[in-house]
């Protein structure tokens, strides 16, 4: 690992892609920042953070030719890395929010952003950008929001946990074996948020729907069961789940 340390930048993701295409970067490059101007979530969104006391990081893999197709096969083994880390350091409560968010309880503690940069029908490279809350306990933006520090009531080293989550990371990337997506996606699948479990959601249309979460097909579509015993499939942004609970 060869890890970039920064005091702030305008997003470790932006950062590591200019990077990369002006130098020849090893694998599992790190950029990390202690302040993000421009932190990007999920959908756009902003990442909230509290300079120092959270990770903001992002890591740079080189694949060559990963299939396209094996896109959500990627998605999964970096959730489950990062599952596999938490669930180490003994933080409660895990699980998977479809895509690749890591809930502790009914809060949110983790936030991934994969941008793939693809060359014809591969993805000849990643750039994975992590938000992980370790010992920031007020997010007067993110009510939705938990840390390690707020679920475990003790603090973190973030370098520790930044070391624990690489280690992870680097082991499950260079053991992944696309030609069989299926204990991947067990495994995957019996960590879902809301799984098996009757709950409302809201089409991209504005229209309100309650159904239970059956699991994930391989390409990442969502199959949820509706009340009439219909099976309906969701891609990323089809779909709204439910305002993460405050409790």
């Amino acid at each position: 690992m060869q890890l970039i340390k920064l005091d702030a930048t305008d997003s470790t993701n932006t950062y590591l892609n200019r990077l990369s295409r002006q130098e020849n970067l090893p694998d599992f490059t790190v950029v990390q920042a202690n302040h993000q101007t421009a932190g990007r979530g999920q959908r756009g969104t902003l990442w909230e953070t509290e300079g120092g006391k959270n990770l903001t990081f992002s890591v740079l893999k080189n694949f060559g030719a990963l299939p396209a197709r094996s896109h959500f096969m990627l998605n999964m083994t970096i959730s489950l890395s990062v599952y596999t880390a938490l669930e180490a350091l003994k933080i409660p409560h895990l699980s998977l929010k479809w895509p690749n968010d890591i809930l502790s309880g009914n809060r949110k503690l983790c936030g991934i952003l994969i941008e793939n940069q693809l060359q014809g029908n591969f993805i000849a490279r990643s750039i994975v950008g992590i938000g992980l809350n370790v010992n920031q306990t007020l997010f007067a933006k993110l009510p939705g929001a938990t840390s390690l520090k707020m679920v475990t009531k003790h603090d973190f080293d973030p370098d520790e946990v930044l070391l624990k989550v690489m280690e992870q990371l680097e082991s499950d990337l260079s053991g992944m074996d696309v030609d069989n997506p299926r204990p991947t996606l067990e495994q995957y699948e019996a960590h879902l948020y809301l799984k098996d479990q009757l709950s409302a959601y809201r089409r991209k249309d504005g229209s309100s729907f309650k159904g239970t979460i059956l699991g994930v097909q391989p390409d990442g579509l969502l199959k949820i069961a509706l009340p009439d015993g219909r099976i309906e499939s969701f891609g990323f942004k089809e779909l709204q789940y439910p305002a993460l609970r405050q409790d």
